[in-house]
């Protein structure tokens, strides 16, 4: 199989050499503590004096997800995936969700602009993500019609939803229609069958628009059921396309998957954005489970060579992620497929280089943020950004009374007048997305602790605050700076916090997991404690601003965080 892989790993071989590493952040962590070292090896080892080598079947997984309607490198995920496919004839494409919401090409084109290029590209497949419901399934319905692929979820059903049942077909289907919703397809590939069924975060209900008439029912008897069917029908190659998250804390995650399902081959997720450069293996059940994630924002393409025996069962494996944006000097690796580049800029760029001038907003005064101020104090750009995040995570658990914002997220200040839609990309240009965390009071007092390490020095990781406050004295002993926390309880009053007592906490996933030394978050993330309902932190801070009166806005310090040695 490797030797099959040659040219076009050569192709990419640049992109591996500069991006790819073996880390995994957050998540490899978790996964190294449950994942045996030497499972591949042991795939390897046990499988070497294979008898009849020529029935084996080798087949490449192209893989995105969490897109979010980033699509102004698109012409350069063309190129790749036009390239993998040319030196992999068994190769499919398939998307694991979250087309929907993110950038203003969506709020203008809805993801049609979007789908323009997933239908040049070919994709396969793809399940739904939550977002793919943020606007109603009226707007989903003309998505999915508009598609020249099927759709997958086996744990969402549409029978009652005006817009989408007639194009819903409750089964498992050997012959899939384009801009249909099936709970698993079948797609014959040189004559071998692959299975491939969807599932779709239950979370959905919660956290986006999907109305009455759509059901999220449980994901590990709908798996179940749908590996039965495609056994049923003669299937023994089997992959989920998932839309609920590496080790997501939401109740349904791709680890709990394939530890609880036999029968799932490969696992290809989406939802908690996870870099996973490399497959993660769970060794649970009679058979193994490759499990992949390609991050976010049409950032990479993910690539994973897969090989079966006759019976099914992955005996080798390989896998990794093309970075679409890396650069030698000045200059792209990966050049811009043409037919793809010409309709970016002439059928979408303009609209949005024009929709980037609007007036969202106005100041009364200049919003501080940026370089040294938002890394070394309170600002009353932090204090705006937290509050709106604050408001948001309200909207989706009541019961969030705090907010953080770490500060090298908020880039630059504002000057009084006129707030557009560029300036916001120019405060927060990451695109970072909301998770919200349980953490107990003496968990939160750690992470100020950190917070206030370097003070008064700046550190990016510095928080700024909402629904609390708190003192700290930067002459004191490292790990000892924090005087006082007080929390509003009931969203009016503070009170001194509890350090046994759990509270709802919003922040950024970057936060969350771990970023700028946050061991405090990335242990409550690998415990399955942090939900991401994966709002972008710039419409957050868009909407909140027009929930103000007059959209006008005068945000000022209000003694959130005070440093005693000053």
């Amino acid at each position: 199989m490797k030797d099959q892989k040659k040219s076009y790993r050569k192709f990419f071989s640049v992109l591996a050499a500069a991006a790819i590493t073996t880390s995994i952040s957050a998540p490899a962590a978790f996964a190294s503590a449950n994942t045996p070292s030497s499972m591949k090896t042991n795939i390897h080892n046990n499988n070497v004096k294979k008898a009849k080598k020529d029935k084996n079947y080798d087949l490449t997984i192209m893989h995105t997800n969490d897109t979010h309607a980033h699509i102004d490198n698109v012409a350069r995920k063309l190129s790749a995936i036009k390239q993998v496919r040319a030196e992999n004839p068994n190769s499919l494409l398939l998307d694991a969700g979250d087309v929907f919401t993110g950038t203003l090409y969506f709020n203008q084109f809805e993801g049609l602009a979007d789908l323009e290029f997933m239908n040049l590209a070919g994709y396969d497949a793809m399940t739904f993500g939550n977002h793919e419901f943020d606007k109603g399934t009226a707007t989903l319905a003309n998505f999915i019609k508009s598609a020249n692929f099927p759709f997958v979820s086996a744990n969402v059903n549409f029978q009652k939803d005006s817009n989408l049942k007639d194009i819903f077909i409750d089964r498992v289907e050997k012959h899939p229609e384009n801009g249909e919703i099936y709970n698993g397809m079948i797609k014959t590939l040189n004559g071998e069958k692959i299975g491939i069924f969807g599932l779709t975060t239950a979370e959905t209900k919660d956290i986006s628009s999907p109305g009455p008439g759509v059901e999220f029912e449980n994901y590990i008897e709908e798996a179940n059921q749908a590996v039965a069917a495609l056994k049923e029908k003669g299937v023994n190659k089997i992959i989920a396309l998932t839309h609920i998250g590496y080790n997501d804390g939401g109740g349904d995650n791709d680890l709990t998957l394939a530890k609880e399902v036999e029968g799932i081959d490969v696992i290809v997720g989406g939802h908690s954005h996870d870099k996973l450069d490399q497959p993660v293996v769970v060794e649970a059940g009679e058979e193994p489970t490759v499990i992949v994630q390609a991050n976010e924002y049409n950032k990479y393409l993910g690539t994973l060579d897969i090989e079966f025996d006759k019976k099914g069962k992955v005996v080798d494996y390989s896998g990794k992620l093309i970075d679409l944006d890396q650069k030698v000097g000045t200059a792209y690796v990966i050049p811009d497929d043409p037919k793809a580049a010409q309709i970016l800029e002439t059928n979408y760029k303009p609209t949005i280089v024009e929709m980037q001038q609007t007036v969202i907003g106005k100041t009364t005064v200049d919003l501080i943020g940026g370089n040294p101020p938002a890394r070394t104090g309170e600002t009353n750009l932090g204090n705006l950004v937290t509050d709106g995040m604050l408001a948001k995570a309200k909207t989706i658990n009541p019961e969030t009374v705090i907010a953080l914002q770490n500060g090298g997220g908020i880039r630059t200040s504002v000057a009084a007048g006129d707030i557009t839609l560029a300036k916001v990309f120019e405060i927060m240009p990451f695109g970072n997305t909301l998770g919200i965390m349980k953490l107990t009071g003496a968990e939160i007092k750690e992470a100020l602790e950190i917070s206030v390490k370097d003070a008064p020095n700046a550190f990016g990781g510095f928080l700024q605050v909402s629904g609390l406050r708190f003192t700290y004295d930067s002459s004191k002993t490292l790990g000892q700076k924090v005087q006082s926390i007080d929390v509003k309880e009931d969203g009016a009053n503070y009170v001194p916090i509890d350090p046994s007592k759990t509270y709802a906490v919003a922040t950024n996933t970057f936060t969350a997991k771990g970023g700028d030394g946050y061991t405090v978050f990335a242990k409550a993330y690998s415990e399955g404690r942090v939900s991401e309902p994966g709002y972008v932190d710039w419409e957050i801070f868009t909407d909140y601003i027009g929930t103000q009166e007059g959209k006008t806005i005068s945000p000022s310090v209000e003694g959130r965080i005070i440093n005693l040695a000053n």
